[in-house]
């Protein structure tokens, strides 16, 4: 473990620092062979999709296609260490409710199927078959399939989320809340109605050609580290690079390529960002809507800036975004940005100037209140000078988990549209339901309520990754039955239901070995394209099954009397489910011989086409205000006597999502520790505390419901005043499960209003000095 320390961090993204922090990930999973002979077939023709994000692939020039953080996700999954039956022997569930998120999945590969034993409050194994009737047996026992609710992670394979959506529904439930409930589903609700697609549009190909890209909430260089290749490449032949984020992050200022022998050798960097802007957290929809005022405003004058032919051809409503933006004010637009006038007015004239734009974004758009409507505006703002369907061009959502966008191609998706069921019904002969599921929160909230009695996750931590984190694990202690297919040990498991189940399934790196002999999975990447993934490395036990197996397998012995779908023979050889995949939907024809190809093939994209299909088929501008009844806004008129704070939650550099690889965030300047909170100094000092101090963090809500996090230290960081920085899942549990994105449903991680209190300085020592220790709150919860 790294000393405590907070340290400024002087060197650019990537390079030498990165190489080390591969290296020490191989050893520390003691296979510093077999994991570097593994790393050379992650995003290969003949290997591995990385367990990570979705970035997409380029045209495999190189051995090495694998970032940092990719690496540490393959380290630990193809790590040495093994969770087998006997650490369950030695510990009870109560005994693991005290160890920490890290090192319950840093014992290793889960290795046998366990089942919960009350009695002794422990897990023992289960034989497979067992496990599969226990499960039927409680799914036929419900006197209704809504009472059912099936969990995806966006690291299930298309094979997998398939046969998982069909099991479901031929079940009867549409009840499918997924990991697209947490992060993306903004952006498929905002551009869905608005260009006909809930995709990107762009390719890497269009990386190549932009004139400009405008990066919001987004951090690549910890999140989605071989984007900044692409970037790189982007500034080096001279496009404009704009970055808006609230933090100074790394991996948007400096990178230094670790392919490049010339950068590793000189120790030399590119920049990134041509212009970086510092905007107040959930200031983008104001930004994004002065910088339309500033280009209506020259139209106005001078003319020449609209791309008015393709306004008139492919769009609806802009007389009544032009009339909306003309009446705006510029003071309005200032202080809820954070920005002032003339920042906003550059960024403006980068966009104007420039004849190819794309606009990318993450998890620091779709996580707000009115994040349909920031969105919403950033497609409008590109439809004015015709930057959707255009060479270099187009809105790109970075999306996270490798497959979580090709999971809702599949059908995973709580509201699925009735084409999809029509198709289902046609193909496999039976009648699917019609009434639209839970989403993530509303499942949450049905357990709580009584009404959802049986979770099963395909992947996740669910009780770490959800918002309101102690009413989320009440939620799942009520249900029945819990189940978690998984690769590692993590919190979902200990906080079970009254029967509970793991099953351990094979990870993306090793070898599904079929009747049919080897078997490849298909994924989606953020860019749509869908490519074939073969591990390569033995199975970690003898006794893993793949995902595909394990749900056509519980299919078979829960509804197989009743079922016409031949689950046990679809699973003998995945090309059968892939041609399944072709008769249900048509973007899919010839499915096994393209995806036979190098590369893969991209699904087809009617809005790069500019082919509109929307309910008037054509694209629309959408009007938005600014608004001003956030949950800041309410919570500083709730304590006009008080400092609320506006709170982003975030990764470290050693986390990806909710798996935790290590205690450092190198490019913060954080080391050995995590509960910290990023503030300004001045803020500090306002507060008449100092660097290094020790804080509660309560957040400001009007349900008279206590939410804290307690004893994170202050860290002095470049960031806007008034908003503050610190790491989920520990903050988790200050996100109110009722804070949702208006028309999406996500939890709102990125703008919670909180105010800080001085924490007792002894119990704060003692934290400091526990180190790796459980969160505090754990112990206080357990018998929740």
């Amino acid at each position: 473990m790294t000393d405590k320390k907070i340290e400024f961090y002087k060197g650019p993204a990537g390079g030498w620092g990165a190489l080390r922090s591969v290296g020490r990930a191989l050893q520390y999973q003691d296979i510093p062979l077999k994991g570097a002979k593994t790393l050379l077939s992650a995003n290969q023709p003949d290997g591995f999709d990385c367990p990570g994000c979705a970035w997409p692939d380029r045209n495999h020039a190189s051995t090495f296609e694998f970032c940092e953080n990719g690496a540490k996700a393959v380290a630990a999954e193809a790590t040495a260490r093994r969770a087998g039956p006997e650490l369950f022997a030695q510990h009870s569930v109560a005994a693991l409710a005290e160890q920490s998120d890290f090192w319950l999945e840093d014992q290793g590969r889960l290795t046998h199927p366990m089942v919960y034993d009350a009695a002794s409050d422990h897990y023992v194994p289960i034989a497979w078959d067992d496990a599969f009737a226990l499960i039927a047996r409680h799914l036929n026992a419900l006197p209704s399939p809504n009472e059912a609710i099936f969990y995806t992670s966006g690291r299930a394979s298309n094979e997998a989320a398939f046969l998982y959506q069909l099991f479901v529904r031929e079940y009867g439930t549409n009840n499918f809340p997924d990991c697209s409930n947490m992060c993306h589903e903004p952006s498929g609700s905002a551009m869905r109605p608005q260009i006909g697609v809930g995709k990107g549009t762009v390719t890497l190909q269009d990386f190549e050609e932009a004139d400009a890209i405008f990066i919001f909430g987004q951090n690549p260089g910890t999140n989605h580290p071989r984007m900044l290749g692409e970037l790189r490449a982007a500034h080096k032949r001279g496009a404009q690079i704009v970055s808006f984020n609230p933090l100074r992050e790394r991996g948007l200022e400096r990178f230094q390529d670790p392919q490049n022998k010339m950068e590793m050798a000189t120790l030399g960097s590119t920049p990134i960002s041509t212009h970086y802007f510092q905007l107040r957290v959930g200031g983008d929809l104001a930004l994004v809507k002065g910088m339309m005022k500033h280009l209506i405003e020259i139209e106005d004058r001078d003319g020449g800036v609209l791309d008015h032919a393709f306004i008139a051809e492919h769009t609806t409503g802009i007389d009544g975004l032009l009339a909306d933006l003309r009446a705006e004010s510029w003071p309005l637009l200032e202080e809820e940005s954070g920005l002032p006038e003339a920042q906003i007015r550059a960024a403006a004239e980068v966009y104007r100037n420039a004849r190819r734009v794309i606009a990318c974004w993450g998890m620091g758009i779709t996580q707000h209140m009115h994040s349909v409507a920031t969105i919403q505006m950033i497609v409008n703002w590109l439809l004015l000078r015709g930057n959707i369907g255009r060479p270099g061009a187009g809105p790109c959502p970075v999306r996270g988990h490798s497959n979580v966008q090709g999971d809702r191609t599949m059908g995973i998706w709580e509201k699925p549209p009735a084409a999809l069921l029509d198709k289902l019904q046609e193909v496999f002969g039976f009648e699917p339901p019609r009434e639209p599921g839970v989403d993530t929160v509303e499942a949450i909230q049905a357990m709580l309520d009584g009404k959802g009695r049986v979770f099963f996750a395909l992947g996740g931590n669910f009780a770490a990754a959800t918002p309101d984190t102690y009413e989320t694990w009440k939620a799942l202690r009520r249900c029945d039955l819990t189940v978690h297919v998984t690769t590692k040990l993590n919190r979902s498991h200990i906080v079970h239901g009254r029967e509970a189940l793991i099953l351990p399934c094979l990870g993306r790196t090793e070898i599904d070995m079929q009747a049919g002999g080897p078997q490849g999975v298909t994924v989606e990447d953020s860019m749509s394209m869908v490519h074939l993934s073969m591990g390569i490395n033995p199975p970690a036990s003898d006794q893993l099954l793949s995902e595909p197996a394990i749900v056509a397998r519980l299919a078979a012995t829960t509804i197989g009397g009743r079922s016409r779908t031949p689950w046990l023979w679809l699973i003998e050889d995945y090309a059968r489910i892939r041609d399944k995949i072709e008769a249900v939907f048509a973007d899919f024809k010839d499915f096994n011989q393209r995806v036979a190809v190098p590369g893969g093939f991209r699904l087809r994209n009617t809005a790069s086409e500019r082919v509109w299909a929307t309910a008037g088929r054509k694209a629309s501008f959408v009007a938005h205000p600014v608004p001003v009844d956030t949950p800041s806004h309410q919570a500083r008129a709730l304590r006009r006597d008080t400092v609320v704070f506006t709170l982003l939650t975030t990764r470290s550099h050693d986390q990806y999502n909710t798996t935790i690889y290590g205690h450092d965030d190198r490019y913060r300047g954080v080391f050995g520790q995590r509960r910290v909170v990023f503030i300004h100094a001045e803020d500090i000092r306002a507060l008449g505390l100092k660097d290094g101090d020790w804080v509660d963090i309560q957040t400001v809500w009007s349900d008279g419901q206590e939410r804290r996090a307690d004893r994170f230290k202050l860290v002095a960081y470049d960031i806007p005043r008034g908003n503050l920085a610190a790491y989920y899942p520990e903050t988790n549990p200050l996100v109110p499960l009722s804070s949702v994105a208006l028309n999406a449903g996500t939890p709102t991680s990125k703008s919670i209003p909180v105010v800080l209190v001085p924490h007792a300085a002894a119990d704060a020592n003692a934290l400091d000095a526990a180190g790796t220790a459980a969160a505090p709150e754990t112990a206080a919860v357990a018998a929740i």
